[in-house]
């Protein structure tokens, strides 16, 4: 183990960001490895309309490791709520969008940003090719995209999920940090349109699974309206190998505090806390903990997820 344990976390959105806010507070070199395959609302426009890689979910994770993050994150996060052509667009979307235009690369371009907010660690683009989330049903249907394969999944249940092309390229900075990592984190997040996706670039998972790194998969503390509803812990693992592979995630941590209501009903679907009495998942070790945010029962606590993930490396 190295004086600074190399730390890779792998998904995207919400749950990567806010696996990063918590870490960037310890003692370690933290990597963010980040799917490229966000359609929705800012990032699907900026990707169909200019040709860029979507910028959403890199834009959370730089905020989210920003030293500054209190304004920052208002800045970044910030979204016009009028005029023709911006309303609806992040002001860090664009100005990552601004910054591929002056350096030519869309990685430079991230690499520009995390020097602007002298963020503590990396954020990595999984692939720097453009690909597209498919996602089968279990009516036969496709749905395309993360925001269809919500509202679809809610109908009709997900049976898989691939990503066209198949056989993108990981990006090589990308698989060098899984190399040199000592441990590797899958989750939390939204699971088949954040998580799951990077485990479709071939080469990505292989290089995980070659690794040697401890590695940790982070259960989502709820199930998901339109992607997971009904999963249980046990339910969760089982899908996440079938993409990650068998045997390669050797603890799972999972969030043991149950709360039976949110005020995010309306909008998310009914809140269903899930855990496990289970001390063992398909042969991988589970680890209970209160992992929740009370104010937002659907999320994990950046803390306290943060606090039991320096445990397990710290006392393995």
């Amino acid at each position: 183990m190295t004086p600074r344990p190399r730390i890779v976390v792998i998904g995207g959105g919400t749950g990567l960001a806010t696996v990063l806010r918590g870490l960037k507070n310890y003692p370690v070199s933290v990597s963010a490895i980040v799917t490229m395959t966000d359609n929705g609302a800012s990032s699907g426009r900026l990707s169909r309309e200019m040709g860029v890689l979507p910028p959403g979910d890199i834009r959370k994770c730089l905020a989210a490791l920003s030293n500054d993050e209190q304004l920052l994150t208002k800045v970044f996060e910030y979204r016009f709520k009028q005029g023709r052509g911006l309303a609806g667009h992040s002001l860090g979307n664009l100005l990552l969008l601004a910054l591929s235009d002056i350096t030519g690369d869309f990685e430079k371009a991230v690499e520009a940003s995390s020097k602007i907010l002298s963020i503590k660690g990396e954020v990595i683009p999984s692939t720097l090719e453009h690909v597209s989330l498919l996602s089968k049903l279990k009516n036969g249907a496709l749905a395309l995209g993360e925001v269809d394969t919500a509202i679809q999944g809610h109908r009709f249940g997900i049976e898989k999920v691939i990503i066209q092309p198949e056989n993108v390229k990981v990006n090589p900075t990308a698989a060098h940090f899984i190399k040199n990592a000592d441990l590797i984190i899958a989750g939390p997040g939204s699971f088949y349109t954040s998580v799951i996706p990077n485990f479709l670039i071939e080469e990505l998972k292989n290089a995980v699974a070659n690794s040697h790194a401890k590695k940790i998969y982070i259960c989502n503390a709820s199930t998901e309206r339109g992607e997971t509803e009904g999963y249980s812990v046990e339910d969760h693992f089982v899908e996440f190998e079938k993409y990650a592979g068998e045997n390669v995630f050797d603890t799972i941590l999972v969030n043991n505090r149950i709360i039976s209501e949110s005020n995010n009903e309306g909008k998310l679907g009914s809140i269903k806390n899930i855990s496990t009495d289970s001390a063992k998942i398909k042969g991988a070790t589970v680890i209970l903990a209160d992992l929740i945010d009370e104010k937002q029962p659907l999320f994990h606590d950046h803390k306290k997820l943060a606090k039991t993930i320096w445990e397990s490396l710290t006392t393995a």
